[in-house]
């Protein structure tokens, strides 16, 4: 069993590298995937960089090259709903691209053109296991549902609100939708997890080094619990 690991910043998957029994590194497309194994799973563990086109690409790669059974996708969001607070975990069950806007042609926004879902949903499996693995973080809740994504950093409430009226969604994004539909396309289970960085809709948000802090340790936390479970 092989499994990518995509982080969307290199501090988040770092100790993930740190810990593994290191076997090699391979450059692709400016990114270095780092393979190994880590709980006598087969891993392969790379950071995608920022946007959809950059994370696209990088799923892309470990189905075709590196012949991975499952993407698990970890990073950050901002949260779209009054409950949520910076430090707890939102676990995707679907994904949307926000920012997709044919409604000119009679398509719901978000509605990729001619593709036959609207949103992607995650593998059930793995929401299991990383609802269960989240049960061992202290002082933060977990929720799952929707995220959304876009080439987009979103900080205005008034689009904050927009996104959870229209999407009834629990967080937003830059990457998680578009590893989704490579995966969705590629018949490959996959699942998004976010740590939550900040809430315009509630007025929360934390200092980046506390966060990253809190996010490294929740995100290291969640994956080495799931490859356990796997």
């Amino acid at each position: 069993m092989n499994i990518g690991i995509i982080g969307a910043m290199e501090e988040e998957v770092q100790f993930l590298i740190r810990d593994m029994e290191f076997k090699r590194k391979e450059v692709k497309a400016k990114m270095e995937f780092s393979l190994g194994s880590l709980h006598n799973k087969n891993v392969v563990v790379v950071t995608s960089g920022i946007g959809k086109v950059n994370a696209a690409i990088c799923a892309q790669i470990l189905i075709d090259d590196f012949n991975v059974d499952y993407i698990i996708n970890v990073g950050i969001a901002g949260g779209t709903v009054d409950n949520i607070y910076p430090g707890d975990i939102v676990i995707a069950n679907n994904l949307v691209q926000h920012d997709i806007d044919t409604t000119i042609f009679g398509d719901k926004i978000g509605q990729i053109p001619r593709l036959d879902t609207f949103e992607f949903k995650c593998d059930v499996s793995l929401i299991k296991f990383a609802e269960e693995s989240c049960k061992n973080i202290k002082g933060h809740n977990h929720f799952t549902g929707r995220i959304v994504s876009g080439d987009q950093f979103i900080a205005n409430i008034d689009k904050i609100k927009w996104l959870n009226s229209e999407f009834e969604c629990l967080a937003c994004e830059m990457e998680g939708a578009s590893i989704a539909q490579v995966c969705y396309l590629n018949e490959t289970p996959f699942i998004v997890i976010r740590s939550i960085s900040d809430n315009a809709s509630n007025g929360a948000q934390m200092e980046y080094e506390k966060f990253k802090d809190i996010a490294v340790e929740n995100s290291t936390n969640i994956l080495n619990n799931m490859l356990k479970l796997i």
